[in-house]
């Protein structure tokens, strides 16, 4: 055998390595989604509805997330600092402390009424990410929200799902399932 050839015993140990390491990567992706979805329920659901579809909440009449058209890096923006103006929140801690200009690059100072409110609970930004993600993933662009698409968020036993089921009212379409 040559210096530097390995064989097949080095070569079934690099590839168990890198296999390896590509059913952690995925392992860690769906850790992210679960954890992304985690956080959409408990921080955005109130006011976007679990389908992401919004309507009237806490805040207002929040935007329909299937519907938007912003970004990636939007919607990081608009998680973190809030819609000035509107009642959605900021979820970045130091939002428009001081003389702090991330946010839309203005300040509390410049936005004076409209500053948006601060969220019940802040995000940190990998957090921030997870969510985004979450959202880019399950939710921008899909259709009207569906019974599989209620099972997946809920559960599959969930009554919250029954307006979904065939020959329900609103079946396949109604949004008030908040």
């Amino acid at each position: 055998m040559r210096p530097g050839n390995g064989g097949p015993v080095a070569a079934a140990v690099v590839s168990a390595l890198l296999l390896g390491g590509t059913a952690a990567l995925a392992q860690s992706a769906a850790r992210g989604a679960e954890e992304g979805k985690r956080i959409f329920r408990d921080a955005c659901a109130g006011c976007h509805k679990w389908h992401g579809n919004g309507g009237g909440g806490y805040g207002g009449a929040a935007l329909s997330l299937r519907q938007t058209q912003l970004t990636r890096e939007q919607i990081v923006e608009a998680v973190n600092c809030g819609r000035p103006g509107t009642g959605m929140p900021y979820h970045k801690r130091d939002a428009y402390q001081g003389d702090d200009r991330s946010c839309y690059d203005m300040t509390r100072a410049d936005l004076g009424k409209d500053v948006p409110p601060g969220a019940e609970k802040f995000l940190r930004q990998p957090d921030v990410e997870r969510v985004v993600d979450y959202v880019l993933a399950e939710v921008k662009g899909k259709g009207e929200p569906t019974l599989a698409e209620c099972r997946q968020f809920w559960g599959q036993e969930s009554r919250l799902c029954q307006t979904y089921e065939t020959g329900q009212p609103g079946a396949g379409g109604d949004k008030s399932g908040g």
